[in-house]
């Protein structure tokens, strides 16, 4: 198999990125993840140093409470406007303006929580990616002899040529590796 550039075809400027033959992603996917391989030990080391800095969501855990809380009470406002709307005959310049001014608040902190929601996320699984790296790791028992695409599928994230004497592999914990 030759694998080569995704614009190579697609009409527009020609790509200059080489071409490689499978034998040859194989071989540096091999001296990359051997490279790796020799640094396991200091990379589990890093990762338990910064692990509580880079995936702690205890912060955005409390801001997203606060921020449930805090829609909860606006949209009880809401309903109570809507509600002294309908008992008693009020300005509807002014109740309208009241009530605009509720729902925007109402929608900023909407699309806040959904924004914490996401960071959160995001945090958790990449802490779960690199945590499954780092099993991936300690799993081998020595250097890469021969190419596995169990061991490609579960270390590497993408691989990127910029030129013959350029390839670069990015690994799960975000680590690059040149071949």
């Amino acid at each position: 198999m030759v694998w080569q550039c995704n614009h190579k075809f697609d009409g527009g400027e020609k790509c200059t990125t080489p071409h490689l033959d499978e034998a040859a992603v194989k071989a540096l996917f091999l001296k990359a993840a051997n490279a790796v391989f020799d640094e396991r030990d200091g990379i589990r080391e890093d990762y338990e140093v910064v692990r509580e800095r880079l995936y702690d969501i205890s912060e955005l855990e409390a801001e997203r409470i606060r921020l449930q809380n805090e829609m909860n009470i606006v949209a009880e406002m809401i309903q109570q406007c809507v509600n002294e709307n309908a008992r008693i005959a009020l300005d509807q310049t002014e109740y309208q303006k009241k009530y605009d001014g509720l729902a925007d608040r109402f929608d900023r902190i909407k699309k806040r929580l959904e924004t914490v929601g996401c960071a959160i996320t995001e945090r958790v699984a990449k802490r779960e990616k690199t945590e499954r790296f780092l099993a991936e790791l300690e799993k081998l028992d020595g250097p890469l002899t021969k190419f596995c695409e169990e061991d490609w599928y579960s270390l590497v994230e993408y691989a990127m040529v910029y030129s013959r004497e350029d390839i670069r592999f990015t690994f799960k914990n975000g680590m690059e590796i040149k071949a």
